[in-house]
């Protein structure tokens, strides 16, 4: 990240976790002295509904406050939104964008689907390990533990110190340690391409 900004935009369905994952991590960077802003875009307000988020990241102040056209680094929450044209996931995006999708397919086959060439890909399987992790098909931290194998933001012990903060006077400890396992699983497992 050395000084720039990044540029973040998350694709998922209503009750995924991308609205928290966004913010979350906004929030996370600001204890490790960078500047942070994370905010939805609900079309339909309803489960289920394709939605989208948005995180800027960086070391000097943000100034901007709108939705982000051309992010740096791209993450979807769930693949089937690979097939909806109307999700938008490549809108914006060029060879120098990054890819984060949450499947089990390889990065090679995630690639032909988004049709983009020369962009990094990379997946993750995080509702599987979600679901091994916390009990819950919510994709969203693992995701973030998957992320930070690809830009190094804040290393994954400042993450899971960022994660017990702010979840653990809302949650039981077993959902805290849940997430803390789930985040670290994806950092290891992210294959990339």
């Amino acid at each position: 990240m050395a000084g720039q900004m990044v540029e973040i935009r998350w694709h998922a369905r209503g009750g995924q976790g991308a609205k928290t994952a966004a913010m979350f991590l906004a929030e996370a960077v600001l204890t490790k002295g960078k500047y942070g802003q994370g905010f939805p875009e609900y079309g339909p307000e309803r489960r289920g509904a394709p939605m989208r988020g948005f995180t800027r990241i960086s070391a000097t102040p943000i100034r901007r406050h709108c939705m982000i056209e051309r992010p740096g680094i791209v993450i979807v929450l769930d693949p089937t939104l690979l097939d909806s044209p109307a999700a938008g996931v490549t809108a914006g995006t060029d060879s120098d964008t990054v890819f984060l999708v949450n499947t089990t397919e390889s990065p090679d086959s995630i690639r032909k689907k988004l049709g983009v060439k020369g962009s990094t890909v990379h997946t993750v399987d995080a509702t599987g390990i979600a679901l091994d992790s916390i009990g819950r098909p919510i994709p969203n931290m693992p995701m973030i533990g998957a992320l930070l194998a690809v830009d190094d933001m804040m290393t994954v012990e400042e993450l899971k110190g960022a994660l017990v903060e702010q979840l653990g006077s809302k949650f039981s400890q077993v959902v805290v340690d849940g997430n803390l396992a789930a985040v670290e699983r994806a950092n290891k497992e992210l294959v990339s391409a």
